[in-house]
């Protein structure tokens, strides 16, 4: 293979790094406020801001739009997109009805026995943060990527790709994900409180699915997601609502 093949072939990897890249860098951007809701993407800023080409930029800013981020504007190019507490809202609902439904089908369908064994070690894990009489920041970062963990695996049982594809255009959104509105409660005195209700929502429908109950598991973890009906209330109504990534990004009801 000659140095002209080589870079035929390393080129089109190179871009697609370099979109990723950009795409991560500009989410971070939208959530921490720089780049504000509403507001333009200027592409050639963007692209001196970031030090990459324009090609990857495009790619990211479509990905963006495709994830929910950005809006396309009919003259061409983008704006940050401004949700609506109902948006949210239904993005909430919307992943509780897939998660339910992935449980019901792993449930109807029998979950692998690795995966149901690393949902219950997972789940053991939680239960060893949560044994704490106090959580300090540290711990709730470990209960937030544990409790991602277990909502992957549940995802994962069903055997879905469809409904693995729909609940990863949801869960990309920041207030939707499982986790989103979970650092809301680190600042609340019912904290621990509510996370050990959300603690037995998890072992339940994980007892549902090795059980092969199926509308048991669905409702379960469709009741689940209400917690985060709950966490988004109280995150809107937070004196700490700027600090929160993503929270600024939602127009409050008038």
């Amino acid at each position: 293979m000659d140095a002209t093949t080589l870079i035929s072939v390393d080129a089109p990897e190179a871009a697609t790094s370099q979109a990723v890249k950009a795409q991560l860098r500009l989410r971070e951007m939208i959530l921490a406020g720089e780049l504000p809701g509403g507001a333009r993407i200027a592409e050639l800023t963007i692209v001196e801001k970031l030090g990459v080409s324009r090609t990857p930029i495009r790619a990211a800013l479509m990905r963006l739009e495709q994830e929910g981020l950005l809006d396309a504007l009919p003259n061409g190019g983008y704006a940050v997109r401004i949700f609506s507490e109902r948006d949210v809202s239904e993005a909430i609902e919307l992943r509780g009805t897939l998660e339910g439904l992935s449980a019901r089908l792993a449930a109807e369908r029998g979950a692998a026995t690795a995966l149901l064994a690393a949902a219950r070690e997972c789940l053991d894990r939680i239960g060893a943060v949560l044994s704490q009489s106090a959580l300090d920041d540290e711990a709730f970062s470990r209960y937030v990527t544990l409790n991602q963990t277990f909502h992957a695996l549940v995802g994962e049982m069903a055997g879905s790709s469809v409904i693995a594809r729909e609940l990863e255009r949801v869960v990309s959104l920041p207030f939707a994900s499982p986790s989103g509105f979970v650092v809301q409660q680190a600042n609340s005195p019912q904290a621990r409180d509510m996370l050990v209700v959300a603690q037995d929502q998890h072992r339940q429908v994980l007892d549902a699915i090795a059980a092969r109950e199926g509308s048991r598991a669905e409702a379960i973890m469709r009741e689940h997601s209400r917690i985060a009906q709950r966490n988004l209330r109280e995150a809107l109504q937070s004196r700490q609502r700027d600090q929160m990534p993503g929270v600024r990004l939602i127009r409050t009801r008038a």
